[in-house]
């Protein structure tokens, strides 16, 4: 509530509101630097508040030792004790809480079951793979049974294929425990595929809070537009026209209204996968790349200027040819208009 964080003269985090519910995976993305992993570290203790307070279910931690909060987080780096086996490595924070040793070795082999290490106890951390010892770091992270897990961008050390599989891992775990998962990334595919809400961050702010759709569908400003959806949207810089139309720098006029003055500087977004070819079309270029993946592929369009080059999704069969020049057309529904501040505007 209200919590915020400067390092010096920097503002890391602006004065926030956010409520997570139990249960819930709340996925927390934004480019680097916007203070997604300073909101995260602030909730686990390792940061101090300058203003604000955290509360874990109805109790005020805002001060508490991260020790007492309930929680555990599982870092980017792993963070093993590379002397440890893998049962050391997962027991120890079960050590440390002076547990037996009969009830330490039924928990460990409890969740290493849960992670399928359980073939692995034996070994070291230098013997696994960077998928295994990811797993290791969550196993140690539930094997006191949190309350609350957080998530600092667990998968970005690792290669594509196995981020896939990971984020598998990551929706399969959350089902079996249903436990509350704060995940933090800036990988908005990782975000569109495990969250229940997402947070979108931009500066230190919170731009906008929902369900993965309602981003997509309903971007609340250019920070929202640009983090989520994959390709990217569209932006081409515009201006109003005296009739209330939108006009783009290379002369296009839309048919989209808006009730902004004259003159008033705009930002047209369009989805690649909403441009529909059309021979007259309003949209088009010349086609600069051409990526095919299989079912789908995208044209990138080279414009009269850069600002206005496009991206186009077609059919995966669609033969096209490096200069060929395409055109688009759109639904002006499917058009989203942002105003001078980045905000997006309501449709009129």
């Amino acid at each position: 509530m209200g919590l915020s964080k400067s390092f010096g003269g920097t503002v890391a985090l602006t004065p926030a509101d956010l409520t997570v519910d139990a249960g819930e995976f709340l996925v927390i993305v934004g480019p680097s630097g916007c203070g997604k992993s300073t909101l995260l570290r602030l909730v686990a203790g390792l940061e101090e508040p300058s203003a604000g307070r955290i509360l874990i279910g109805e109790r005020d931690m805002t001060h508490a030792a991260p020790a007492d909060r309930g929680l555990a987080m599982v870092f980017q780096s792993y963070a093993l004790y590379p002397h440890l086996t893998v049962a050391e490595n997962i027991g120890f924070p079960l050590r440390v809480a002076r547990r037996g040793k009969a009830e330490i070795a039924a928990r460990v082999r409890e969740v290493a079951d849960l992670l399928e290490l359980g073939d692995l106890l034996g070994r070291r951390p230098a013997a696994l793979s960077g998928g295994q010892r990811q797993r290791v770091s969550i196993a140690r992270a539930i094997v006191r049974e949190p309350s609350v897990l957080l998530l600092d961008e667990p998968l970005s050390n690792l290669d594509a294929e196995l981020r896939v599989r990971m984020r598998h891992e990551f929706a399969r775990l959350h089902a079996r425990l249903g436990s509350t998962m704060i995940y933090v990334t800036h990988d908005q595919l990782e975000a569109m595929t495990l969250a229940n809400r997402i947070v979108v961050m931009n500066a230190g702010r919170i731009e906008q809070v929902g369900a993965p759709l309602e981003l997509y569908d309903a971007p609340a400003s250019l920070a929202v537009a640009r983090a989520i959806g994959s390709p990217g949207m569209n932006l081409l810089p515009g201006q109003t026209t005296d009739d209330g139309a939108v006009r783009l720098v290379d002369g296009t006029r839309l048919g989209t209204a808006t009730t902004l003055p004259p003159g008033s500087a705009v930002t047209v977004g369009i989805r690649p996968e909403h441009l529909v070819p059309a021979e007259e079309g309003l949209f088009g270029g010349p086609v600069e790349l051409f990526e095919r993946l299989g079912p789908l592929s995208f044209a990138h369009l080279g414009g009269t200027d850069t600002e206005h080059a496009l991206v186009a999704q077609l059919p995966g069969d669609r033969r096209v040819t490096l200069g060929e020049t395409l055109r688009f057309g759109i639904d002006p529904t499917r058009v989203h208009l942002f105003g001078p501040d980045g905000n997006r505007l309501p449709p009129r």
